[in-house]
């Protein structure tokens, strides 16, 4: 059986690795616009910074140790169309040649590009988007040739706040934009205020309520570079023009299984809809979702009959000493997906208080009025207060259904070094039975 996979990134090297973990005798074909396949984009910020010396380093598996399981790459090549028809797909080589590939099974990982919107002059040689190899070398080399002092960063999502300290650790002044009111959209406002106090006691000049429609007027208030990171789009054009089901944003529709709605083809990753325990069909592009998508993608490709649970939107970042994390919906997700949110926040110590070295976490829980299910949580803590894995927890408890009561039985570790009888989670679902119990006195 021949399977041939388009891209190279988190989807499409599980696709690979997976067909031949499950069948060796599978010819797999796995098909790259780069030369840099199962390489960490989310650890650029790191190797920009010089915290990852090497970027090199970034490779989850080394070329060779890839070559090893067998498959076969084909770098530097771009998929231009699919004859669904014919099991072929026609494509254009580094030399410009045209290559037509021959498929029983195949399997689009082409995931998502970035999207300026309407911003005007993003065409610039000093305006970058961080998104590939070949744009992280750019910026690398500008840094260093322009001996660049003011940044402007156009974004303050995930990306662009991690820029953020990456420029402050090279020493650079950082100015964030954001078009909406708060940084970090993808937690309560409350809580991304709290991330925003943070930037700014690192001397990260941050404008909320801000939207640039052209870089001009960044360079004319002084900034030598302009980063623009204001979200992505998907990179389906391939499948849509061969008759996939997309939907009005390009996003391509697939089964619980991968599976378009062309025979033998499936897609996993940042360019198609991804299931929400909670939400239903959205679009939620993580490095995450990718890979067990691309895992699915995988097996089913082989003739198995795997189902996509679906995802909670958990969701992570290190910002300078401090962790951010979040799980499920926020407040206004939940009103708009007919839940009836209440949410409540503490601060609590992350062990007990009598061991030193005991810090603060700030946690916040949705849960429905109504049903009490738990329907979101947002964590921030030290770095080292293990932030990642409780918001991991609260995660479960909403993949389950649970509610915030039934939180409480959890069995979990204790020592007075590491927690508290009743962990800081507990302790955060237990306060907000409290508050809402006062709430309807």
């Amino acid at each position: 059986m021949k399977l041939l996979v388009i891209g190279g990134s988190d989807a499409g090297i599980m696709v690979a690795l997976r067909a031949r973990e499950l069948d060796p005798s599978t010819e797999v074909t796995m098909m790259m616009a780069d030369a840099y396949p199962n390489l960490s984009i989310c650890g650029l910020p790191y190797a920009l910074s010089g915290e990852v010396p090497d970027w090199q380093a970034l490779r989850h598996r080394t070329i060779e140790e890839i070559a090893a399981t067998g498959l076969t790459m084909v770098p530097d090549t771009t998929a231009k169309s699919i004859d669904v028809a014919q099991h072929t797909v026609t494509a254009i080589d580094a030399n410009g040649e045209e290559q037509v590939f021959a498929y029983d099974k195949l399997v689009v990982g082409t995931g998502a590009r970035p999207k300026a919107g309407k911003i005007a002059n993003v065409d610039r040689d000093d305006v970058f988007e961080l998104h590939s190899m070949a744009t992280f070398f750019r910026l690398q080399t500008a840094i260093a040739q322009r001996h660049a002092q003011h940044v402007a960063i156009v974004g303050a999502g995930y990306i662009g706040i991690e820029m953020a300290e990456t420029f402050v650790r090279l020493g650079i002044e950082v100015a964030l934009y954001q078009r909406g009111p708060e940084v970090l959209s993808t937690v309560d406002p409350d809580m991304g205020y709290t991330v925003h106090e943070l930037l700014t006691s690192h001397g990260v000049a941050v404008h909320t309520n801000v939207a640039i429609i052209d870089t001009e007027d960044l360079f004319n208030a002084g900034h030598d570079l302009v980063l623009v990171v204001t979200g992505v789009q998907p990179n389906s054009e391939i499948l849509a023009t061969a008759g996939a089901a997309v939907d009005d944003k390009g996003r391509v529709i697939v089964d619980d299984m991968m599976q378009t709605n062309l025979p033998d083809i499936y897609a996993a990753g940042d360019l198609i809809q991804t299931k929400h325990v909670l939400l239903g069909q959205t679009y939620l592009p993580l490095g995450t979702t990718a890979h067990k998508q691309g895992r699915i993608a995988g097996e089913n490709a082989l003739g198995a009959s795997r189902h996509f649970k679906g995802i909670v939107g958990s969701q992570v970042m290190r910002l300078f000493d401090k962790v951010i994390a979040r799980t499920g919906i926020l407040e206004t997700e939940a009103s708009a997906a007919g839940f009836a949110p209440f949410a409540n926040t503490i601060i609590v110590d992350d062990h007990k208080a009598y061991i030193p070295g005991a810090t603060k976490l700030k946690i916040k829980i949705i849960g429905d009025r109504q049903t009490h299910r738990l329907l979101g949580a947002q964590v921030i803590g030290e770095y080292g207060s293990e932030v990642a894995k409780r918001s991991d927890l609260y995660a479960t408890a909403i993949q389950q259904g649970m509610t915030v009561e039934e939180f409480s039985d959890y069995d979990l570790s204790y020592s007075p070094p590491i927690a508290a009888p009743w962990d800081a989670v507990q302790q955060a679902t237990q306060a907000w039975e409290t508050a809402l119990r006062n709430s309807t006195l």
